[in-house]
């Protein structure tokens, strides 16, 4: 069924058709089909387990990036998803980059995206979650076991300086935290100029440190993340993680999109003509296990590791669960397996 949806959704630009599909969804939860939807797309069997005192329904969730502004959250959970993260987000509103910025490489089961961190900005977000959170909460699902788990990611604006970069994250920060499950600092997309500059030792040491002291001003403290990119040299990565030893960072994302262009099938003159951007999808699916399996082995699996990048399959999913992950999300995958990938993963998963 999804195959020939999935033909005639790739007849339209990805971006466009992304809004579709969803408002589509949405449409068929307000008219009554909701419950059915759940249960149809709910695993077989109970796969709560909690980390850091956060009870996830499961250990399945959606990347940053599909639901920048928390719009489809009741239609995402509806999906069967553990956790999803949303954002990035900034705290002033902008447009990011100019269309066309979503590109399918569907030879490769593969995304570009040069999207740019557009979103509404951190107050229309906030009062968005606040909205969410309370009616969750009237419904007496806030508290429940099984209730969707929101991970905050947050980033910079393009304005704004490398400099004072600290600032951005520090607001996003605050006005997100008591809305927000965890947060998800990135400084690894190759979309906003400079800003993978941010992931090198001391410019992440004042982001970071600076976050962790804010954290413990708040009654509940959120678990803090590391979004990073795939295109690091070890060096850089020993880095990173001699500094979240250092610093007692929660846990690491790994990874974001990629700016190689290696090994795909599709036609150069193509990805010319698509130019610059992050590449998602299967082409990254080792690259990012390799990255999961060295951090697990150099950290003696002290770091919490959600991984992500290139799983469309349980046994994908199991390959990270291997190399030493303990969450993963999906993104590519969800656009080209469609939505039952939450429900074959966790029915076939050994985790």
């Amino acid at each position: 069924m999804y195959k020939l949806l999935r033909k005639f959704f790739f007849l339209f630009p990805p971006e466009g058709v992304h809004y579709f599909a969803m408002n589509c969804f949405r449409f068929l939860c307000n008219i009554g089909f909701r419950k059915l939807l759940a249960a149809f797309y709910k695993p077989k069997r109970n796969l709560q387990f909690s980390i850091f005192n956060i009870p996830f329904p499961n250990r399945v969730g959606l990347g940053a990036g599909f639901d920048k502004n928390a719009k489809y959250l009741r239609e995402l959970e509806t999906l069967g998803f553990g956790f999803v993260e949303i954002g990035t987000v900034t705290p002033k509103p902008q447009e990011g980059n100019p269309k066309p910025r979503l590109f399918r490489l569907p030879k490769d089961k593969a995304l570009i995206n040069r999207m740019g961190f557009n979103n509404d900005g951190v107050i229309v977000i906030t009062k968005r979650l606040k909205e969410w959170k309370e009616k969750k909460s009237k419904s007496g699902l806030q508290t429940s076991g099984s209730r969707l788990i929101i991970g905050g990611n947050i980033g910079k604006n393009k304005i704004t300086a490398n400099e004072d970069a600290w600032k951005d994250y520090e607001i996003c920060f605050k006005e997100l935290h008591p809305y927000v499950d965890y947060f998800v600092v990135n400084v690894s997309s190759p979309n906003t100029p400079g800003l993978r500059e941010l992931q090198e030792k001391e410019s992440l040491r004042k982001i970071l440190s600076h976050l962790q002291k804010l954290n413990l001003q708040f009654e509940t403290q959120r678990p803090v993340f590391l979004k990073i990119a795939p295109d690091l040299t070890n060096e850089q990565l020993d880095d990173v993680l001699d500094l979240v030893m250092e610093i007692k960072l929660d846990g690491l994302v790994a990874t974001n999109t990629t700016i190689s262009r290696e090994h795909l099938l599709t036609h150069a003159s193509k990805l010319e003509s698509i130019g610059t951007g992050g590449l998602s999808g299967l082409p990254l699916k080792n690259k990012s296990t390799e990255i999961v399996n060295y951090i697990h082995q150099k950290t003696n699996g002290q770091i919490v590791i959600i991984a992500s990048g290139g799983i469309f399959s349980a046994e994908d999913a199991k390959e990270k669960f291997k190399a030493g992950a303990s969450m993963i999300q999906v993104w590519t995958g969800f656009i080209y397996e469609g939505p039952s990938i939450v429900k074959k993963i966790n029915n076939q998963s050994d985790k």
